[in-house]
This record gives C-alpha cells, sequence and structure tokens, in this order.
C-alpha cells in the first residue's frame, strides 16, 4: 500500500511500547503494551508487525513522529534513536512530539502534567521550559492519556508539523539518576 501521507508514531517514555499508523487525517491502527523493560528489544517487532498487518512497508511512510518525553530517561533515548535511525535510512523526516504537547492537543482544559516519581510531576507553565512540581499542587492536572491513544497524538501532530526542523532529540526535565563509575578507567597502552 503505497502512499505519499503514511506517518508512523511511537512512543517509550513510560512503562510501555505504543505506535499508531495514521493516514492523512485517519488513524489505520494503534498498539500498545505495557513493560516496565524491553521496550529497546520489542519496539521495532512491534512496528514491524503493525505495518505488516495494513500492506505496508517502511518505504511507504512519508514521516515519522516520536515521543519525545517527558519521562523515563532509558525510554526516551530508545525511541528518539530509533526514530533519527530510520529517518535517515528512509530519507523521511524525523518530528519530535512532547508528551505535554500531546496531553495539550487532546484536552486543551486543564493543566497537562505527566507523572513522576515520589509524587511529583512535569509541567510546562506558559512559554516556558518544562519543570517538575508537586502533583498535588497542580490546578486542573491532566494526565496522559492511555499508551495507544498518546502514540495517536504523537502521529497526528507529527504529520501536521513542518517536516524542515532538526532532528527529534530528547527533552530531559532533570539529569539521570544514574551516577559516573566510581572506578577509574582503564589504562589504554601504546602499540608503540
Amino acid at each position: 500500500m503505497a502512499c505519499d501521507t503514511l506517518t508512523l508514531g511511537f512512543d517509550t517514555s513510560a512503562a510501555h511500547c505504543a505506535a499508531a499508523l495514521l493516514s492523512g487525517d485517519r488513524i489505520l491502527a494503534a498498539r500498545s503494551e505495557e513493560m516496565t523493560r524491553g521496550q529497546a528489544e520489542r519496539l521495532v517487532p512491534m512496528l514491524q508487525d503493525m505495518l505488516a498487518a495494513n500492506g505496508v512497508d517502511w518505504g511507504d511512510l512519508a514521516r515519522l513522529g516520536v515521543g519525545i518525553g517527558p519521562g523515563n530517561f532509558t525510554g526516551i533515548r530508545i525511541s528518539v534513536s530509533l526514530a533519527r535511525g530510520l529517518a535517515l535510512s528512509l530519507g523521511i523526516p524525523a518530528i519530535g512530539i512532547g508528551t505535554l504537547d500531546a496531553i495539550r492537543a487532546g484536552a486543551p482544559q486543564g493543566t497537562p502534567c505527566v507523572p513522576a516519581p515520589h509524587g511529583q510531576a512535569y509541567v510546562q507553565p506558559e512559554g516556558g521550559p518544562p519543570q517538575l512540581v508537586a502533583l498535588a499542587g497542580i490546578d486542573r492536572p491532566v494526565l496522559p492519556p492511555a499508551p495507544a491513544d498518546l502514540a495517536c497524538a504523537i502521529a497526528r501532530l507529527a504529520a501536521l508539523a513542518p517536516g524542515d526542523g532538526p532532528p527529534p532529540a530528547p527533552l530531559y526535565v532533570r539529569p539521570a539518576d544514574a551516577a559516573p563509575a566510581r572506578d577509574a578507567p582503564p589504562r589504554i597502552l601504546d602499540d608503540a
């Protein structure tokens, strides 16, 4: 099925793999799987299965939409790196879509927020960068939709976005929880 308006949207910014296939403004398919680990191993097979079930080949895609967060540090890196690699290999644009923007598109009333550990949430004040705040202090919080619906919103926003922007990049609000190794790096011997 060749179509110049096919957009594939996907997201692994939380404990899920989610994807949606959009033709024009019509959702052809949407899938999600809840998982706390294994998104890197599951995302490509999920996308391949969804494309095949709809008679679509990778070369039929016109653009990609990818969730850039905020959310899980490793999960965001998984989907963003896949989107960038696919965009390069397929010669199509990859559009990064923030989770807060996807929430806002589906629920313009209230405050879009993404839950974070320790009773906190990511929010984005009007015109400012995303911030980490106490969830209890948010007026009319609007949480992310179900993962498949989030992937649909990402695909829809990506289909409407200009395709000549920079490659998608993770949206990190705070640094990673991981700490650098305490051991000294190994000494590299010169062959000379």
